[in-house]
């Protein structure tokens, strides 16, 4: 697992930037790696929002085939993602 300079993980960060995206919408909800993150009250244009806020996060390019609902429904999804995307830099 691929770690910042701060120590955080790819998993903590995510969950971060998710926790950013709610508190835009006024949705105070702590959110755990499984939920679904448009059960917790992320709408479609939110996960826009949240592939250009991860890859701002880890500077990184997200491609498009990798755009998919499958890999943005929950905060371990997204780190899966991300984890494998960093590894393969």
């Amino acid at each position: 697992m691929v770690l910042d300079p701060n120590g955080d993980s790819p998993e903590a960060r995510v969950i971060a930037v998710v926790q950013r995206l709610l508190g835009e919408r006024s949705i105070t909800r702590l959110v755990r790696p499984s939920d679904d993150l448009r059960e917790v009250g992320l709408t479609s244009l939110d996960m826009v929002s949240l592939v250009f806020s991860v890859e701002a996060e880890f500077d990184l390019m997200i491609p498009e085939i990798s755009i998919a609902p499958v890999h943005f429904r929950s905060v371990a999804a997204i780190s899966n993602l991300v984890t494998t995307l960093l590894h393969d830099q």
